[in-house]
């Protein structure tokens, strides 16, 4: 038996077990938060692509996302590498990802001018199409590693932790960081926290291009070392049957079809993740145009990263009192007063403390709905083997990476195309109001939309902890009594 495979399908998780695959959470948000997160602003404004176009990009590769991510899947499931069943991807294509992913930020578009917009797409493109050799396989492994409930509710505790870890990496220094590096337009700014002033340089100058490729690449280095920590201390536990039969790419829509639960929580996470990555897209536009204030980016963003860092250890103790459906119920309502409260704060810009109370409030609802539900996928997971007697995980977690990936590009689409709309023009140091209330509509109203049909949705979510430790003890008895 290899040494990454344990055969202890109600394991209790010691602390490395959690750390160690939670790092693989922190590794990839340091690479797709940053995507999510600046890819547009970086591209509509360092690269001189057209929102629009900008927008067109992230169209097409999640559409062809929707042909890979079902192929990635079914593959996954398939094989069976020498040293594990998930975590040999890890391994073999998290070189590739780091490399391909800061070539994203390269300032190709400074050196060649011609062809900056194939580079743009083909680079976006292949870091994609690798990721989900990544990301797929990883969340495979979360229903791998324990049947047991509990330990998976604190496996997402910690998870999630690390997770908002790299999101503080990714939100609050990230920009700091390219700022401090940006040679051009420097000037010592009040960064809102104690007073402190540093000396920025504007990172939507087409010269900052360089700053952006260095402070990405060094976050790359520091992602690969978090994937290997995971692949070397991770122990898959709970898998497939050796005499399970042969997993088909037809599969995934039969399990579509037939699992009720799959659909509702893929629906959750397509609408979940939009208006996450709507908010992560247009904030930067948010915080350089409609408040003008995009020094206070580090101290605003450091505010909203303590609930995701600090509070996840809460979670298990709220969702005992106020129940699972009434845990997303609560945060999503919460996420909806943060965002109100940033609209109030266009009322008065220069009034920090709205900042730092809407983006408390905002981000506490966000992390909390947005990374909870990661914890309902392995109930998922057991419910297609409880029912059709066959282990899909790969196929699974493909699908609900591929609602991952339609809310990032949708996240990253609409605000685009709302930016192309109403006239936002990234060469403008001051947009037209028409521009600035599209970019209000994407960081404000949509997302609290949004956040309303998600609370409807996870009101169909049929599955008990009471039904979930049954299917779990059903399974394991099928097994021993073979």
């Amino acid at each position: 038996m290899d040494a990454n495979v344990k055969n202890d399908e109600f394991a209790k998780l010691s602390l490395m077990d959690r750390v160690a695959y939670g790092l693989g959470d922190f590794a990839q948000n340091l690479v797709f938060g940053t995507v999510g997160g600046f890819l547009l602003f970086y591209l509509s404004t360092v690269n001189g692509i057209s929102a629009a176009t900008g927008a067109t990009i992230f169209l097409i590769v999640r559409l062809v996302n929707v042909v890979w991510d079902p192929w990635v899947g079914a593959t996954v499931d398939r094989r069976d590498p020498k040293g594990g069943k998930y975590l040999p991807y890890i391994r073999n294509f998290g070189i590739p990802l780091v490399i391909l992913a800061a070539m994203l930020f390269l300032p190709f578009g400074q050196w060649f001018p011609a062809i900056k917009l194939p580079f743009a797409f083909l680079s976006y493109l292949a870091t994609a199409m690798i990721y989900s050799f990544v990301n797929i396989p990883y969340g495979a492994l979360n229903a791998s590693l324990t049947r047991d409930n509990e330990e998976i509710a604190k496996l997402t505790t910690v998870r999630m932790t690390l997770a908002n870890v790299a999101n503080l990496m990714v939100y609050t220094l990230f920009p700091l960081f390219v700022q401090l590096a940006t040679s051009v337009g420097r000037e010592s700014k009040d960064i809102g926290m104690f007073g402190i002033h540093l000396n920025l340089g504007n990172y939507a100058s087409p010269q900052s291009a360089g700053a952006w490729f260095k402070v990405y690449a060094v976050y790359m280095v520091i992602g690969f070392i978090a994937l290997m920590i995971t692949y070397s201390k991770t122990k898959e536990r709970v898998l497939p049957e050796k005499n399970q039969e042969q997993v088909k790419y037809s599969d995934l829509f039969a399990e579509f079809k037939r699992n009720k639960p799959l659909q509702i929580l893929g629906l959750f996470f397509l609408v979940g993740f939009t208006f996450n990555f709507f908010g992560s897209t247009a904030w930067p536009f948010f915080l350089q145009y409609n408040i003008g204030h995009s020094e206070w980016n580090g101290s605003i963003s450091l505010i909203g990263s303590i609930p995701g860092i600090f509070l996840v250890a809460l979670w298990p103790l709220i969702r005992s009192k106020v129940g699972k459906k009434g845990f997303f119920y609560l945060f999503l309502a919460m996420f909806s007063a943060g965002s109100l409260v940033l609209w109030i704060w266009t009322k008065t810009p220069d009034t920090i403390a709205l900042g730092y109370v809407g983006r408390f409030l905002q981000q506490w609802g966000l992390t909390s709905a947005t990374g909870f539900m990661w914890s309902l996928v392995p109930e998922v997971v057991s419910y297609g083997e409880y029912t059709s007697k066959k282990r899909v995980a790969g196929i699974i977690n493909a699908i609900m990476g591929l609602f991952f990936k339609l809310g990032l590009a949708l996240g990253g689409i609409i605000p685009g195309y709302i930016n192309a709309a109403t006239g936002f023009d990234g060469a403008k140091k001051v947009q037209s109001a028409t521009a600035l209330m599209g970019v209000q509509w994407s960081m404000v109203w949509l997302p609290i939309i949004m956040a309303i049909i998600a609370g409807i949705i996870i009101a169909k979510y049929p599955l008990t902890d009471d039904k979930v430790a049954e299917m779990n003890h059903e399974i394991e008895n099928r097994r021993n009594n073979k």
